[in-house]
C-alpha cells in the first residue's frame, strides 16, 4: 500500500510541475473516471438494465471530465464532446455485431477452473456486456483524439482567419494522419503489453499457433485492439469536419 501512495505522489508531483492547474485537474480526473466506472460496474450488475445505454451514460461523463473539466467549457472542446458522442453511437452499433460474430462474449476455456465455484445463472446478456466492455476500452483514446485534432485546428484558425471550410477540413485531416499511426500502435502495445504474462502462460501450456489465434481470451484482446483503431480511424474525419463547420461561417 505504501508503494502504491508513493507512486501516486510522486505522479502528482510531477503532473503539478509539469502541467501546472491543468495538471492537478488531469491527477483528480483519474479519480473522478474510476469512480464513474466503479459506479457502472455497480449498476450493470442489475439484469434490468441495459449495458449499452448504461456504457453511453457514462461514456458521456467520461468525456464531460476529459474535456470540459480538464481544458475548460470552449469550442474546441464542445465539438471533440460532439465528434466523440456521434462516434461512440457508431461504435457501439458496429463492435455489438462484431461481439456476436465473433463469438467471444462469456468466458474461455482458460477460466473454467476459477468459475467453477461460481453460478453461471447471472442473467446477463454477455454479448452487450462485452460490447461495454470493449467501448469502455476505447472512450480515453477517441477523447484523446478528438481534442488533438480540434485544438491544433482552432490555431491554424487564429492564425489564418480567411482560411476555407474544405482547406480547414485538410489541415484537420492531415493532423489526423499523424495521429493515427501514433495512437493505434500505442494501443496495440498497451493491451497486449498487459496480456504478455496469458501470451506466456500459452507457450507453457505448449499451445499452437492455431489455438492461440482461436482461444476467445486472446481473440478479445484483438478485437477490443482492432475495434479501438476503427474508433480513432472515424473520430478523425467526424472532428475535422465539425470542427470546421462550425468554425469558418461560409455564407
Amino acid at each position: 500500500m505504501n508503494v502504491l501512495v508513493w507512486l501516486a505522489a510522486i505522479l502528482f508531483i510531477l503532473m503539478i510541475l509539469i502541467g501546472g492547474k491543468k495538471g492537478a485537474r488531469s491527477f483528480i480526473s483519474l479519480f473522478l473516471n474510476f469512480g464513474v466506472i466503479f459506479l457502472t460496474i455497480f449498476f450493470m450488475m442489475d439484469p434490468n438494465v441495459n449495458p449499452i445505454i448504461l456504457t453511453l451514460i457514462a461514456c458521456t461523463v467520461i468525456s464531460c471530465i476529459n474535456l470540459f473539466y480538464i481544458n475548460g467549457v470552449n469550442s474546441k472542446t464542445k465539438t471533440a464532446f460532439l465528434s466523440s458522442m456521434i462516434t461512440i453511437v457508431i461504435l457501439i452499433l458496429f463492435i455489438t455485431i462484431v461481439t456476436d460474430k465473433a463469438m467471444i462474449q462469456g468466458f474461455g476455456e482458460e477460466e473454467i477452473d476459477e468459475l467453477s465455484i461460481f453460478s453461471l445463472y447471472v442473467g446477463m446478456d454477455f454479448v452487450k456486456i462485452s460490447a461495454s466492455m470493449i467501448i469502455m476500452s476505447t472512450i480515453g483514446a477517441i477523447t484523446d483524439v478528438a481534442i488533438s485534432i480540434t485544438s491544433p485546428m482552432r490555431e491554424i484558425f487564429n492564425h489564418n482567419p480567411l482560411i476555407s471550410r474544405k482547406d480547414l477540413f485538410a489541415s484537420g485531416l492531415n493532423i489526423g494522419k499523424d495521429i493515427l499511426g501514433s495512437n493505434t500502435n500505442t494501443l496495440f502495445f498497451a493491451f497486449i503489453g498487459g496480456y504478455l504474462a496469458l501470451l506466456l502462460w500459452f507457450k507453457d501450456l505448449s499451445y499452437t499457433v492455431g489455438e492461440i489465434v482461436n482461444s476467445k481470451v486472446f481473440s478479445a484482446e484483438v478485437v477490443i485492439i482492432l475495434c479501438a483503431g476503427v474508433g480513432i480511424a472515424i473520430v478523425i474525419p467526424i472532428a475535422s469536419w465539425i470542427n470546421a463547420y462550425f468554425l469558418v461561417r461560409e455564407d
